[in-house]
């Protein structure tokens, strides 16, 4: 009887000491993913959405909006769609007030979300990457696949479109967060996973294209990942292509919270 008390003892006091060591560690590590849209027009997508000019003065309040909510998140990192060299000039350009106006969504939302919470630095973490898509053409060509490739970039166009026809009407945080529900994010990923049917045999383009995106996107969670800090709150905001991706890769990573925008964004 005795010993069974000494191992209970044992036992409650390890838990507590479990409990103590929990409660006194860092704060979890926490990322939000914002899948975002070009917000100045510049044209380089297959489809593009269609933006009225936000330095008028009713979408800079909107903006603004979109910043204090998320600052709510109290980010300790703000991450962007920028090299690390171009974000870190613009940024201090910015900061100071010498940057020129410019409508590019990393200036108008990750810069101005970093200056509010007076944020020393913006972390740009993109890099370049293939995406041979001539191959998939070539092939549907080739193998009377014309007809699926046609329809699976009408499909994205017409999304496109619908995101446009919101832009008009809505709010450009209430755009945001219909961009980002998870839903959203799995469905536009469909399109990639789409391009694996373009193929046969030892002839993959459909799987080389897809494996240039996938490599791109653990590339670009690679350096999120290595400029989070223990404990840190990062807002990572990127073209919502990469939602899915990087949504992924920030669920699968060991110490690291995923964090739902539409938690935060204004309605």
């Amino acid at each position: 009887m005795f010993a069974r008390l000494v191992v209970l003892l044992v036992a409650l006091i390890a838990a507590g000491d479990a409990t103590a060591q929990a409660a006194s560690g860092p704060a979890p590590t926490k990322v939000m993913i914002v899948g975002t849209f070009h917000l100045d027009n510049p044209g380089k997508d297959v489809f593009n959405v269609q933006v009225d000019d936000v330095l008028s003065d009713t979408r800079q309040k909107e903006l603004a909006d979109v910043a204090a909510s998320l600052a709510r998140f109290e980010p300790t990192e703000v991450m962007v769609e920028w090299p690390q060299a171009t974000t870190d000039e613009q940024y201090a350009s910015f900061r100071t007030g010498k940057l020129p106006p410019s409508r590019n969504e990393v200036v108008q939302l990750g810069f101005r979300l970093a200056k509010l919470r007076e944020l020393e630095r913006v972390h740009g973490i993109d890099v370049a990457g293939e995406f041979p898509f001539d191959p998939v053409k070539e092939f549907a060509g080739s193998h009377g696949m014309s007809p699926r490739l046609d329809a699976a970039l009408a499909g994205a166009g017409k999304e496109v479109q619908v995101l446009s026809d919101r832009v008009r009407k809505d709010s450009i945080g209430s755009v945001l967060r219909y961009m980002n529900t998870p839903s959203r994010a799995l469905e536009n990923h469909g399109f990639y996973v789409d391009m694996l049917r373009f193929g046969e045999g030892d002839t993959q383009p459909g799987a080389r294209l897809v494996g240039a995106w996938y490599a791109r996107n653990l590339a670009i969670c690679a350096r999120l990942l290595q400029s989070l800090p223990v404990g840190g709150r990062a807002v990572v905001f990127y073209g919502e292509g990469h939602a899915y991706l990087l949504r992924q890769c920030v669920i699968e990573a060991p110490g690291v919270e995923l964090v739902e925008a539409n938690d935060y964004l204004p309605k």
